[in-house]
């Protein structure tokens, strides 16, 4: 079975457009904060790390594709410098609230993102 969903997964990706990549990794990310979190309540701090980490490197990526050239990428990448500001402070400090303050925030641009994929699709 997790040999078929693996399948399954890899499809996905590779038949996904780029809005809908985006959406996967916004999920991802808030995947792997929701993890974090429960491995800090679980005073799992080895799976908190691993799991900030991977959602850090989500944040990355969305950081280095963004074209400076579109002025809304100025105030992305600011809000992802912050995002990833709280996620390195959270796995330093085991503080809940800093991953809350990111989960918030992912959960908005991906809420904001699929928003703009549906209004797109219907022009």
């Amino acid at each position: 079975m997790h040999s078929a969903y693996k399948t399954y997964q890899t499809t996905a990706v590779q038949t996904a457009t780029p809005q809908e990549l985006s959406l996967m990794l916004y999920n991802g990310c808030l995947k792997f904060i929701k993890l974090a979190t429960k491995a800090l309540e679980e005073g799992n701090i080895e799976q908190k790390h691993i799991n900030l980490i991977k959602a850090q490197g989500i944040i990355s990526q969305f950081r280095i594709t963004l074209d400076m050239d579109v002025p809304i990428s100025e105030n992305l990448d600011a809000l992802y410098e912050f995002i990833n500001q709280q996620l390195v402070e959270a796995n330093i400090t085991n503080d809940q609230a800093k991953l809350a303050v990111a989960e918030d925030l992912v959960k908005e641009l991906r809420d904001t993102w699929k928003t703009m994929m549906k209004t797109a699709a219907s022009v």
